[in-house]
């Protein structure tokens, strides 16, 4: 029996070929993964099941749901379809959600949308899947915010919403690519539950082979529009026929090899950092309480040394990284460059601050757009006395972009003409351009798809071989982790539980946070273990 049947469905929009005689098939109870890199069709696809398309789309072909074709239904009937029988899980969480609109509240909307009962059962229905998807009542009641929840939760509350009637299949687009190793563990092994209990179809679309490996019972790979391949998981594992799954597989777990690291001489002093900030007050005659982000965290990072700092969404990562970038003080405890104190009294030393540049995870997001390349990847320069001018300031530039592997002709371009992996290109190129001695790489490329993950961390071993750079690189993804440093910091709950060469910290990891954070990595399964 098939519950999802596509045949050879064709979108066009304007004279752009989106979709070529895609064709795969979906059981109930089955899940099925869809891979392959940005562009190649996979969200297309799953929206053209929906119907979600642009007004000037032109799509042929068959999508079959129970023997009924979507494609000739009407807009009434698919608003019927959608969320009763279609149930769709988004990749941003924070993004599907309403800010302003309770968990409860939006759980519900699904419900009475479709008039399938009314509010008193629908308010108990809400609790029932928010129960299912592991945010209990005692803990999380329906009168909880968005915004009061982790990014893990928020994609329980997204799973929530879009099985609140149980739908016969569930699109899942890219649900874990933002999210912790331990976090994405927790919401593969939910929606496998949720496939088991309730017998849905499950689309899992995601750029990760490793991700679905053990999940998927078949795999459609996808490239240009295409379906290039698809198959049983382990027979497609086991003989992988097509050059791009060959691609996309050796992609995901690629490895980089680093030059020696020189002699220790320290550059980064971390000494008992201490960040605390205050919660809001819960009653009015008691003083408000205090959340401790880091807890007496100290390390040193030598001068040439590639250091990674890994843990759980809210270890206190991102807060470190800003204590150290001189964007918040610390309450306890001082940090130092070169022997230099980042903060100076009350403010940042700016003279410190100089020496360091950051590449951030969203490559679009950290850029003006508004403004062309050359002066993008020019703004530390407001950082120096004397800034070079002329014909200095563009020969800066054209060496910075050469540096990346990019052309200096690209300095006259915006950013939205180049693709992700030339953006985070061009955001490295911005942290190089005034040569500095640290740089923070926060969730650098846990955005990209594989192959174009794979062309950045080889990337860094070729300026790590020419600029002998020093970074601290921050990820949730320990497969790169374990490929781009020399030594690694495992962090929870505001506190370095265990450090050490990275070669032996995941060999043999002494602490049981890391162990665990290890044991929920994906991996992929051996090449021709069928």
């Amino acid at each position: 029996m098939t519950l999802l049947e596509i045949t050879d469905l064709t979108l066009s929009i304007g004279a752009l070929k989106i979709l070529d005689r895609v064709s795969l098939s979906i059981a109930p109870g089955e899940i099925v993964a869809v891979t392959g890199e940005s562009g190649s069709g996979k969200s297309m696809t799953a929206l053209a099941a929906m119907r979600l398309l642009p007004e000037r789309a032109k799509v042929a072909g068959h999508v079959m749901l129970e023997g009924r074709d979507l494609l000739a239904q009407s807009e009434a009937a698919m608003c019927a379809v959608r969320g009763r029988e279609i149930g769709m899980v988004f990749q941003e969480p924070m993004t599907a959600l309403n800010p302003v609109r309770t968990i409860g509240d939006q759980v519900m909307e699904t419900i009475l949308i479709h008039g399938a009962m009314d509010r008193d059962a629908a308010r108990a229905r809400a609790r029932e899947v928010l129960e299912r998807v592991g945010l209990p009542e005692d803990r999380f009641p329906l009168s909880r915010f968005p915004h009061e929840l982790s990014g893990g939760q928020r994609q329980r509350v997204v799973i929530a919403m879009a099985i609140a009637l149980r739908p016969k299949l569930l699109i899942a687009d890219e649900p874990t690519t933002a999210l912790d190793v331990t976090t994405q563990a927790q919401i593969l092994d939910l929606l496998k539950g949720l496939v088991q209990d309730y017998g849905m179809g499950l689309m899992m679309i995601t750029h990760d082979l490793a991700v679905v490996s053990d999940m998927a019972d078949r795999i459609v790979v996808m490239r240009r529009g295409e379906v290039v391949e698809q198959g049983a998981t382990r027979q497609l594992f086991a003989r992988m026929h097509h050059p791009y799954t060959r691609m996309l597989f050796e992609a995901s777990g690629h490895r980089v090899t680093l030059p020696a690291p020189p002699p220790p001489a320290p550059l980064l002093e971390v000494r008992g950092a201490v960040r605390d900030y205050r919660l809001p007050r819960r009653h009015l005659m008691r003083d408000p309480g205090v959340h401790r982000a880091v807890n007496a965290v100290s390390f040193t990072l030598n001068r040439g040394e590639r250091l990674g700092l890994v843990g759980e969404s809210g270890c206190g990562k991102s807060t470190l990284t800003r204590a150290i970038l001189g964007l918040e003080p610390l309450q306890g405890g001082e940090i130092l460059l070169d022997g230099q104190p980042v903060w100076s009294g009350h403010r940042p030393n700016l003279a410190v601050r100089r020496r360091m540049q950051v590449v951030f995870q969203d490559p679009f997001g950290s850029f003006n757009p508004r403004h062309r390349v050359e002066r993008l990847v020019t703004e530390p320069f407001h950082l120096l006395d004397s800034p070079p001018r002329g014909a200095a300031r563009r020969e800066a530039v054209a060496e910075a972009l050469t540096a990346v592997g990019l052309q200096p002709g690209d300095a006259g371009k915006y950013i939205h003409e180049f693709s992700g992996g030339q953006r985070q290109r061009i955001a490295i190129a911005r942290a190089l351009i005034i040569r500095p001695e640290l740089i923070l790489f926060d969730e650098a490329v846990s955005a990209l798809d594989v192959s174009v993950r794979a062309q950045i961390l080889d990337l860094l071993a070729e300026l790590c071989a020419a600029y002998q750079l020093s970074y601290l690189f921050i990820s949730h993804d320990l497969s790169v982790v374990r490929t781009v440093t020399d030594r690694v910091l495992v962090m929870k709950a505001g506190e370095i539980v265990e450090q050490g060469e990275t070669a032996r910290v995941f060999a043999e990891p002494q602490h049981g946070y890391t162990r665990a954070l290890l044991a929920a990595a994906p991996t992929l399964p051996e090449v021709g273990a069928a």
